[in-house]
């Protein structure tokens, strides 16, 4: 079985094991986190995101947040927990005000109380990120990535968008993509097209949106590909 799940932004490791054990996933499924494990909330997601290192059935797809991640490497791996707070002073580091202003603090202050080698294995492993997958599952062909496809064109294949257009685009409701495949992708927050999706992946005729608000308020879900079914940390959703 295939599953999908996105923008956990440091939510609960506890409960995204919950919703693990709710689907029965095992070594023998395969589950592809689209991006964003990080920032936000928690410890910043950095528990979760070291489970998913040491996984060999769980992918982690690059998302626009382990992008600034990365773009603050050199700075970040100087981070001790006496340094955090100097370090993370936007008039004295211009080069992490947008990170911080996107959540990453918290994340920082959890990176800055591990050891060296543990924040090189972490920016090893950002550093292998691919940008998007491709699947089928259940007799259908499936295209992950993190936030959509920017400019999209139907002769454009996946191997020819930018990194930008794969980690930060907000598509339109009405926006469609491949008729022959359909993309799969989180970033936008679902109740960002209306309250009526609040909580809820929000399918459509070519892609499905699975960031269901878990940087705020809400539950992360995750999606079985196979068959459509979705589990949050409580267990199968019924629809």
């Amino acid at each position: 079985m295939i599953y999908v799940i996105s923008d956990l932004h440091g939510s609960d490791h506890k409960k995204f094991m919950k919703i693990l054990e709710g689907a029965s996933f095992d070594e023998n499924d395969t589950l592809y986190v689209l991006g964003d494990v990080i920032d936000r909330n928690g410890d910043g997601g950095i528990e979760t995101l070291q489970w998913i290192m040491d996984q060999d059935n769980v992918h982690l797809i690059l998302g626009n947040h382990e992008a600034m991640l990365l773009a603050c490497e050199v700075m970040v791996m100087n981070i001790t927990d006496r340094t955090y707070k100097r370090l993370c002073d936007e008039t004295q580091i211009q080069i992490m005000s947008t990170y911080l202003k996107n959540g990453g603090g918290i994340t920082l202050k959890t990176i800055s109380k591990l050891p060296k080698a543990a924040k090189e294995k972490i920016f090893d492993y950002l550093r292998t990120l691919p940008l998007y997958a491709e699947v089928s599952a259940g007799g259908k062909d499936y295209l992950l990535v993190h936030s959509g496809l920017g400019h999209f064109s139907y002769d454009k294949t996946p191997d020819r968008y930018s990194a930008d257009e794969l980690i930060w685009t907000r598509p339109r409701i009405d926006e469609r993509y491949y008729s022959n495949v359909t993309t799969v992708f989180g970033h936008t927050p679902t109740a960002f097209y209306g309250k009526k999706y609040l909580g809820d992946i929000l399918f459509t005729d070519t892609w499905i949106d699975i960031d269901v608000g878990a940087a705020g308020q809400e539950d992360a879900v995750m999606l079985r590909l196979d068959d459509m079914a979705q589990f949050d940390y409580l267990g199968p959703l019924d629809f």
